[in-house]
């Protein structure tokens, strides 16, 4: 309750206040020897549950139809995204010797708190994966206001109607909680039950996650999504679960790693807003858009600066909506193929060698 409070308050000044409070209370705790226990890991696998049914919440139907002419740049601008950040993270690995999992989770341009959640599951860093998720989405989430501003043409921007703010007591962002929460709690349950039965990565995330996306073309799955209280909840727990992680050694080395780091989280950027300004030649919409449909940030932060700047909401969401999904689903397959090629590239090293 403390870590949701916390969050609460710092939202208007932290980017992604919820993960990012906890999880530096969580390294404080941990580095200072102050605590030495983990996230109990039933609290910890039912976090991700519902962190699953969030991500899956995002893939809208509406938004998917509102977008539909431009699916094909769309998709290849996400391709390209994709395609860009394995190689980066490719580069990273050979020059500070990171393990190809850390690498390729750290880079992953979309889903920064669900790629955090699984990075154990997947034989990865949790610490230096969260270390650059989040100072990927911090760069993004500052600076994207103020460069969206800039992009802004001179004329006055056509006004979107905006969504009605849940109010502040509401659990999910339906307007009947009861059957909100009775949904999200079998959606949860019956996902994770399932993602274990077809032997899914980190299933108590993966499962709630496409069981919600399958869901979202026949049931209103935004009535169940985690909202308020609950979802700062949510993310306080993997943000703390990634904090306690840490210890002084680990600070020592990462803080060794943070030049380089940002480098690379630069470059990423940097090419993502290049793809915005060829995206923007080819279906036409304003530079402004395009850079919120493809900079590599936290969706809900690009959200929240798109509803404010009355850019056109669904593109956005639905680009941004379609990276996330790609990148969550994608990520265990991309780190199964990257460990199983590294053993044959060091016996290739060793031959030249």
């Amino acid at each position: 309750m403390v870590g949701c409070a916390a969050g609460e308050a710092a939202e208007p000044v932290v980017p992604a206040a919820h993960l990012l409070v906890p999880l530096i209370a969580g390294v404080a705790a941990a580095g200072t020897g102050l605590v030495t226990a983990q996230v109990p890991r039933r609290i910890n696998r039912s976090s991700q549950a519902v962190l699953g049914v969030l991500m899956g919440s995002y893939l809208s139907p509406l938004a998917l139809h509102q977008a539909a002419g431009a699916m094909l740049p769309l998709v290849a601008v996400t391709a390209a995204t994709i395609v860009l950040s394995l190689g980066v993270a490719a580069g990273l690995s050979r020059v500070i010797r990171m393990d190809g999992a850390t690498a390729t989770l750290g880079m992953l341009p979309g889903g920064s708190a669900a790629v955090v959640s699984c990075a154990e599951d997947l034989n990865a860093d949790s610490r230096t994966v969260a270390l650059m998720q989040y100072m990927r989405v911090a760069s993004v989430a500052m600076t994207a206001p103020i460069l969206v501003q800039w992009l802004v043409t001179s004329g006055a921007p056509v006004p979107h109607p905006l969504a009605a703010a849940p109010a502040p007591w509401h659990l999910v962002t339906g307007a009947d909680q009861d059957t909100g929460l009775v949904l999200l709690a079998v959606v949860a349950l019956g996902g994770a039950w399932l993602g274990r039965r077809i032997r899914l990565p980190s299933p108590a995330l993966f499962g709630p996650m496409l069981a919600t996306a399958a869901l979202s073309f026949s049931l209103p799955v935004h009535s169940m999504a985690p909202t308020g209280i609950l979802r700062g909840a949510m993310f306080t727990i993997v943000g703390l679960d990634v904090g306690l992680r840490f210890n002084r050694s680990t600070v020592a080395r990462l803080g060794r790693l943070l030049p380089l780091i940002m480098a690379c989280t630069l470059a990423v950027c940097a090419a993502c807003a290049a793809l915005a300004w060829l995206l923007s030649g080819l279906i036409h919409i304003p530079l402004s858009d395009a850079y919120l449909a493809t900079t590599p940030g936290g969706i809900n932060a690009v959200l929240a600066i798109a509803v404010t700047t009355h850019a056109n909401v669904s593109l956005i969401s639905s680009a941004q909506s379609l990276r996330l999904l790609a990148m969550v689903v994608l990520a265990p397959l991309l780190i199964r193929l990257i460990t199983a090629l590294r053993p044959q590239r060091m016996r290739d090293d060793q031959q030249v060698e």
